[in-house]
């Protein structure tokens, strides 16, 4: 769909939420969303007053959660203290722009990795946003089971390792070409099995510099839920967020790429968190097995036409940097 066609779509159905005309205006791509459209744009009523929103539109090819359910925990993520763009509206009917979309506040800061990464070296920033981050997902950790979307996805009573480790093994097998380091990462994570943490919770599963908004005093908003699940670990959390390859070349500063990992764990856990090094550990491997399939699962979609993108096809280049990770997390001698 056209820009104009979009402006269209975005005005028509805000008319219908707000019950007055809309005039939508400066509808702008952002950098953010290498799968999902994330387009910001203002909104004028007839009184004159000028909102500043984003759309974010999800093709069916790529949802994970319904985008009810995306909402749901986004709303409630915010209520528990987690810095989250408050969601205004939302259809899950793609006749208005083309798929299942919502419609959120706009949040001024950086999203872009290397932006956000040079913005809080340049401001000493790194561990505030680590501290603050820490805040954040703690508060999330803490969201209490009776409060959890009925539509998001649960691991029930199982561990919340063997559940995820059991979905990665049914990627593995869909593999396009044997990967023998994988096939290694698998049987090491088996063998390892943590027990399930004292209380499964509300995880974020994506939390990453990218789906960051970073601005003047820090961090501003934690985006992208779409993968959001209850029935986790938390250390699955925290050892995504470490993952090198979300660190944008500053592989020293563990916590994204911007901190030391210690700040981040003691303003975790002074905010009721509590920080599990062995199953730390684990959930660092599981984090880079996860993501070498998810490299190569995205390259896939672009051979087969699932998704083309150039995006999706350049993915399987980084299949070995992953390879790489995976085997020094597991090097014995480290």
């Amino acid at each position: 769909m056209n820009s104009s066609g979009l402006a269209d779509g975005l005005g028509a159905f805000l008319a219908g939420e707000w019950g007055e005309p809309v005039e939508v205006a400066g509808l702008t791509a952002s950098t953010t969303g290498a799968r999902r459209a994330n387009l910001s744009f203002d909104a004028r009523g007839p009184d004159g007053r000028l909102r500043r929103l984003v759309a974010t539109i999800v093709p069916t090819a790529v949802q994970i959660n319904p985008v009810a359910a995306e909402v749901s925990v986004r709303s409630l993520a915010l209520a528990h203290g987690v810095p989250v763009p408050a969601v205004v509206a939302w259809s899950d009917d793609p006749s208005w722009v083309g798929g299942p979309f919502f419609v959120s506040e706009f949040v001024d800061g950086e999203t872009v990795p290397r932006r956000v990464l040079r913005l809080i070296e340049a401001d000493g920033l790194g561990e505030q946003v680590a501290r603050q981050l820490g805040l954040a997902v703690a508060r999330l950790h803490s969201v209490p089971p009776s409060r959890t979307p009925a539509d998001l996805p649960d691991t029930g009573q199982r561990s919340p390792a063997s559940t995820a480790l059991a979905a990665l093994a049914d990627a593995a097998a869909g593999l396009l070409e044997p990967r023998p380091a994988l096939t290694y990462g698998l049987r090491w994570l088996e063998d390892r099995l943590p027990p399930p943490p004292p209380a499964a919770c509300l995880v974020h599963t994506d939390l990453r510099t990218g789906n960051l908004i970073v601005g003047d005093g820090g961090l501003r908003a934690v985006l992208d839920w779409e993968g959001a699940r209850f029935g986790g670990d938390p250390m699955e959390d925290v050892a995504w967020l470490a993952t090198r390859m979300w660190r944008f070349g500053n592989d020293a500063l563990e916590i994204g790429g911007f901190s030391r990992l210690e700040p981040f764990v003691a303003a975790y856990e002074a905010a009721g968190g509590c920080f599990d090094a062995a199953r730390y550990r684990w959930w660092r491997v599981f984090s880079a097995l996860k993501w070498a399939l998810g490299l190569a699962a995205q390259a896939a979609a672009h051979i087969d036409g699932t998704f083309p993108s150039i995006v999706m096809a350049a993915s399987g280049r980084r299949v070995p940097e992953m390879e790489w990770d995976l085997l020094m997390l597991t090097d014995p001698r480290r």
